[in-house]
């Protein structure tokens, strides 16, 4: 295994410098949100990926307010008690899919732990709404662990999304530490139980590095979910949002997240999505196929 960029973490290596661009494309979508009262996790969570994805006219809706009533130590989003519950944010979700003419849309959301069910309904009516208004956008939701609340997880998964994502974020010793309330083994459990509920769902869960694991951390973390029958993973490089958050301990190089992908494939995932600037959402509908597609080379290899 190459070694890590440990020697200066203060400042990005080159394989993590991008230039941000705007086009009309960019511009033309950030309005439509703004007309819609939309908000995004490319803005909220300062992507390093949002002009590209914008650009490609794909987009991550974060439901369910602006603001989490969690305050996870990597994630930048406002954290405090949120006031609003927007019934009618499904159906605008949906307009807005069907006036990108989106391929395939992320739904997530803030957490909201101050709701009964976590914002689950939320999330079941916009698949909903998106598969009414327009069938061929494939649906994916990146959800968070509605506190363990089973009955809140089988209302999004009776909406049947294409995929269904949920992030352990991070190694089973950092867990505690990395994300607020969120259990490590209560996120296996969530991705186990919605593969149990609706088998032919892929489930999905993505792993951020650099904030001080061990590679064989990471290894057992990936056993871990395969043990819980997921799908498609994905490892990005961990940044700091603001000195306030928790601090990168190390780059990890883009040798190093090739073998982390090799890895990740030799232990049966159907999708490893793996890179310095790679995210959950980063090309989920290329995600999501490629993993359909080595499901169906398996299936037929095996007859």
């Amino acid at each position: 295994m190459p070694s890590r960029a440990r020697a200066d973490v203060s400042r990005k290596p080159e394989w993590l410098k991008i230039k941000l661009e705007t086009n009309p494309d960019f511009v033309e979508l950030k309005k439509l949100m703004r007309a819609q009262g939309l908000h995004t996790v490319c803005e909220e969570a300062r992507c390093p990926n949002m002009t590209e994805c914008w650009n490609r006219r794909t987009a991550t809706f974060m439901i369910l307010g602006e603001v989490c009533t969690r305050n996870c130590g990597f994630c930048a989003v406002t954290s405090g008690l949120p006031t609003e519950l927007d019934l009618a944010e499904p159906e605008r979700v949906a307009d807005a899919c069907v006036q990108m003419n989106l391929r395939h849309v992320v739904v997530t959301s803030v957490a909201r732990d101050d709701l009964k069910d976590g914002g689950a309904q939320i999330f079941a009516d916009t698949i909903r709404a998106i598969r009414r208004k327009i069938a061929t956008t494939g649906v994916e939701v990146l959800i968070p662990d509605f506190l363990g609340d089973v009955d809140a997880l089988q209302l999004v998964m009776d909406a049947e999304p294409d995929v269904l994502n949920h992030n352990v974020e991070t190694v089973r010793r950092l867990s505690d530490r990395v994300r607020s309330r969120a259990k490590y083994d209560r996120s296996l459990e969530v991705l186990r139980r919605a593969k149990v509920m609706k088998p032919a769902i892929p489930t999905k869960s993505s792993i951020m590095v650099g904030l001080g694991e061990t590679m064989a951390e990471l290894h057992e973390t990936m056993d871990d979910l395969r043990a819980n029958n997921v799908d498609i993973l994905t490892f990005g490089q961990y940044l700091r949002p603001t000195v306030k958050h928790l601090a990168v301990e190390e780059f990890y190089t883009p040798a190093e997240f090739a073998e982390l992908r090799a890895e990740g494939l030799k232990r049966g995932f159907a999708h490893v999505q793996s890179g310095p600037l790679v995210r959950s959402s980063y090309h989920a509908d290329e995600q999501s196929e490629a993993a359909v597609a080595r499901r169906k080379a398996g299936a037929s290899a095996g007859q």
